[in-house]
């Protein structure tokens, strides 16, 4: 008897999202829902859109060699992710310092590089190394460091809804990990030491 295999069924989304304002007892077809399906649609994917985006890509040929020797700090960077436990918003501000070893890049290549790992379903912990390791591999840097400050809608709208919790996440690479001073100076300037008025 010859084996047949049953192709995968590919349910349209917009259809899966009709049948789960059913299941939550909503009438789909009423005025307010009818474009729904469509609209949730559209922003998942916008939401998430750092699944089809590439480092590499991102940051491009703005990379440049330079004898910059000290640290570099862009803060207060606003992201907007989604927690992949409930698909429920985070968010808040990372900030992002390298040591350069002979390159640096555009400054507004860092929020891109930021918004590449944000963009997807993400713990915060992970957003946090990824944004980290990709400055590493780009780069070759002395050292990376990388703070994540968040609000997290899954704590604040449900569970335990504490509104004022804020989640803190780092990853220090390099001499941020390994060098007190380094690592101070980063703390300094992402705590608003040195900061602009």
């Amino acid at each position: 008897m010859a084996h047949t295999q049953s192709a995968e069924v590919q349910i349209p989304f917009q259809t899966l999202v009709h049948e789960m304002l059913e299941q939550l007892g909503e009438d789909p077809k009423r005025e307010g829902l009818r474009q729904t399906p469509a609209r949730v649609e559209a922003s998942l994917k916008w939401l998430t859109r750092g699944y089809g985006m590439d480092v590499e890509e991102v940051v491009g040929d703005a990379v440049f060699e330079e004898k910059h020797e000290s640290m570099i700090c862009v803060r207060d960077i606003e992201i907007y992710s989604m927690c992949e436990h409930h698909m429920l918003p985070f968010f808040g501000k990372a900030h992002v310092a390298y040591l350069p070893n002979g390159k640096i890049v555009g400054l507004s290549k860092i929020p891109r590089v930021v918004e590449v790992f944000a963009r997807r379903l993400q713990v915060q912990e992970r957003l946090t190394d990824q944004v980290a390791e990709a400055l590493c591999r780009v780069l070759k840097p002395l050292g990376v460091g990388v703070v994540i400050e968040a609000y997290h809608l899954c704590m604040m709208m449900r569970g335990v809804e504490k509104q004022n919790s804020k989640t803190v996440t780092s990853a220090l690479r390099g001499a941020f990990r390994d060098d007190a001073k380094t690592r101070d100076e980063f703390l300094r300037l992402v705590h608003g030491g040195a900061g602009l008025p």
